[in-house]
Order: structure tokens, then sequence, then C-alpha cells
């Protein structure tokens, strides 16, 4: 019999000081990161095999309901608490999980892309952002003084917000940083209704002044640093456990930036051992761009010490980030799951995007990131023949519009060049062409 008591509160990542769940804060008083925690003691009263088949059935239904979400069909361990008349739901996840198939059956693995970019505004953020909106819903129902939901962004973010606000009626504000980020990513929170600010500073002065602004209550911050965007995260974990039959893959490859990602993906993948329903954790790599890697500079000595840097131009603009938020919450999971930190050049991202795209793919420049990471993984023999790799994918390529023509065009390095062949139109020069290539 499912719990109908589940409980959830604030804890703080440093001091473990606990908040309830409905006030309104971002840190600790101590300066610490804070999660969402779960009485894992109540899961599990609840069988495994209860829970799977719950969460399958909900999965299974396509109604118009909330629980048709692909988040909020794990409402139980997201926000149990939460009023269901509050749920802001734009049919997030249930994203496919798709093998690469010609690529898997010559080198002997099995290479699997999770499209979380086949989503409302076209990126994983939606995830997240119906947890944190949905939340903030609730609390202005119940009376607590927002009057509008503030982000920095590199893009991505800001558009998950903008688009997950305007269907709840709530103010918006983005914080981006001027010249950084792709038309699609800008256009997005603009038709959506958002207030756009352009800030001639990277991601990381963007995010300094929000923290600054948002410290008025009436505005609520929504970046990843907001342990509810988290929750919404990690149930990318769930979605692949269900996918695969409650199996999970050896490895799982994820872009890294500011650093929430694969935070939540760990918490996903721990919660999922904890209350019995896997037994056996994949190992987890955080794929960043060289122009942007911390993490890995940090990985390279043990995470002895971290160095924030001003981050450098990237065709990977969306983790164009030198000082992630999340850190301490990244080096907890990679520590927690056999960790790996790996970095890719511009050309090597770009190659990675372009030569799975051929086939059937359509990469965004970040998980071009992740794909160059599992390409060197296994050139490195850590990826092995009869491994199980999951890709997470984290925008739809469309948005990445300029990256896409520039690499088919062979206007940047490592691009796979495939240019349109003008022809007369004479049926006899088209045929020529076409037995040319066959």
């Amino acid at each position: 019999m499912l719990q109908p008591e589940l409980k959830t509160w604030l804890q703080c990542l440093d001091c473990e000081r606990s908040y309830p769940i409905d006030e309104v804060v971002f840190s600790c008083q101590c300066g610490g990161l804070l999660d969402v925690r779960h009485d894992l003691s109540l899961i599990r009263q609840t069988p495994a095999a209860e829970w799977k088949e719950h969460f399958a059935g909900r999965m299974g239904d396509f109604s118009l309901k909330e629980s048709s979400s692909g988040v909020w069909a794990f409402k139980e361990w997201v926000l149990p608490g939460l009023p269901p008349r509050s749920i802001v739901s734009l049919g997030e996840g249930r994203t496919p999980l798709l093998p690469v198939r010609g690529y898997n059956e010559q080198e002997g693995l099995e290479l699997l892309i999770k499209q979380c970019g086949v989503s409302h505004s076209g990126s994983f953020k939606d995830l997240g952002m119906t947890v944190l909106v949905s939340h903030v819903h609730a609390l202005r129902k119940a009376g607590k003084d927002i009057r509008m939901i503030a982000c920095a962004s590199t893009g991505d973010t800001s558009a998950a917000l903008a688009v997950y606000a305007a269907s709840a009626g709530i103010p918006s504000c983005v914080f981006l940083p001027a010249g950084k980020i792709s038309p699609a990513q800008l256009v997005q929170p603009l038709a959506a209704g958002s207030l756009v600010l352009s800030l001639d500073t990277d991601f990381d002065g963007c995010m300094q002044i929000v923290q600054e602004i948002t410290k008025d209550s009436g505005l609520y911050l929504a970046n990843s640093m907001n342990p509810f965007r988290l929750e919404g995260q990690k149930t990318i974990a769930f979605e692949i456990a269900l996918q695969l039959d409650w199996e999970l893959p050896d490895w799982i490859i994820i872009p890294g930036g500011n650093l929430g990602n694969v935070s939540a993906l760990g918490e996903g993948l721990l919660m999922l051992r904890a209350a019995g329903l896997v037994e056996r954790l994949p190992r987890i790599c955080v794929a960043q761009a060289s122009a942007a890697d911390p993490l890995y500079r940090s990985f390279q000595t043990g995470y002895a010490g971290f160095e924030p840097f001003p981050a450098k131009k990237t065709h990977a603009s969306a983790i164009q980030i030198g000082n992630p938020v999340s850190y301490k919450r990244a080096i907890r999971a990679l520590r927690a799951l056999e960790g790996f930190v790996e970095t890719v050049l511009e050309e090597e991202l770009t190659h990675a995007a372009s030569f799975f795209d051929q086939y059937g793919f359509f990469h965004d420049p970040h998980t071009g990131v992740a794909l160059g990471a599992f390409l060197k993984l296994k050139a490195s023999g850590k990826i092995v023949r009869g491994d199980r790799v999951v890709v997470i994918s984290t925008a739809h390529g469309l948005k990445f519009s300029e990256f896409k023509t520039a690499s088919v065009l062979g206007k940047i390095e490592g691009g796979l060049a495939n240019l349109p062949v003008d022809l007369p139109a004479d049926a006899n020069a088209v045929r020529k062409v076409i037995l040319e290539r066959l």
C-alpha cells in the first residue's frame, strides 16, 4: 500500500540545519546550499515492486492529467505535499531513450541517447522548472508575497522559466549575458512576455546580480542553487531506470556547466537504490568544454581545491560557466557514483556532434560535449565492448541552428561538411550525381 504521509523538508548541505518545505529561503544561514530531503524510511515502507507498478502505470497514462507528466508521474518522490491544483505542467519528461543503431552494431556496445531536449521549451530545464514554478504557484496561493520569479541564464533556463511562469500567470525576469546566447534562445523568453535584461557581463556576472536582487523577498530565485529545480531534474534517473526495465546502464554521461544537472542525476540514482528499485548503480561522467572546465581541473587534483575562472567562449554556450553554483553538490554525487570528469576541445565537441548526427540525430553542441567525452572514454579503455552507455542530450539542436549550419557547411573545425549540390533542372544531371553517390 503506497504511503500517503510522505515527508519533505529543506536541509543544508554543510551544517545540516533544517527548514520547512514552504519557507522562502535560497541558502542556509551559514551560506551553504540547501537540498530537498525525503524521509526514505517512509518510502521504504512501500515494497519496491509496488513503487515500480505505480510509476509504470502513471507513465503509461496519456490522459490530460498532471500525472501524465514525466515529472509528476513520480510526484511522491518529488513534492508529495504539493496540492494537485498547483501543478503547472507543460507535458515535460517522457523523453525518448534512443539507440545509436548502426554504431552500436559496429562497435559491439550499446550507446543510448536520452533526448531531454524533446520538451516544451526544447531543453531538460523544463524538468526542473515545472517543479519550481508549481511550488511558487502553491506558495502564492498560500499568501506568500512573491511578485516575480527571476533567473540568470545562458539561454535554456530563461526559456523554461518564461514559458512555465507565463502558463501559471506569474511575472518573470531573466538576466542574460549580452551577445553570448543563440538568437533562438533569446527570442523564447521575449515571446513569452518575460522581462529580459541583457547585461554586459558573462553568466557568472549575471548570477551574482540575480542573487543580490532576489534578496528582496518579493523576487523568487529560479537558478539551480534553488533545490526545487533539482527535484524535477532528478526524474531523468527515474525515467532511464523505468525505460531500461529497472536495470541501470554501466555509464551515464552528462554535460556540466552550473552542475545542478549531475547533482540531480546523482540524487535520483541514489534514491532509486535506497528505495530498493535498483541494485546496481552506474558510473557517471561529467563532460565539460575545455573553455569552461573548473570541475575537470578540480577532479585532476582529487578535488583538493577548486579554482573558479572566467569562462572562455565555447560553442556549448549553455555550459560556459567558470564558477558553478552546485560544485559541492556535484562532488557529492561524483564520489558516491565512482564519478569521472572529462574535458572536450571545441573541435572534439563539433566532430562528435557531427559524427553521431549521421546516425539519425541532430545534436546540440552541449550533447556534442557529452558525446566527445564518450569517445575519449572509449579510446582510453574505460568504456569497453559490451558496455551500456546513456548520454544525456540536454537540448534540441534546432535551438543552435547557427552552430549546426556552420558545421555542415564546413565553416568550423571538426564539422563534417555535407554541402548541397547545385544542378540545372535536368533529369540526366540529377541521375549522374545520384549514381556517383551510390
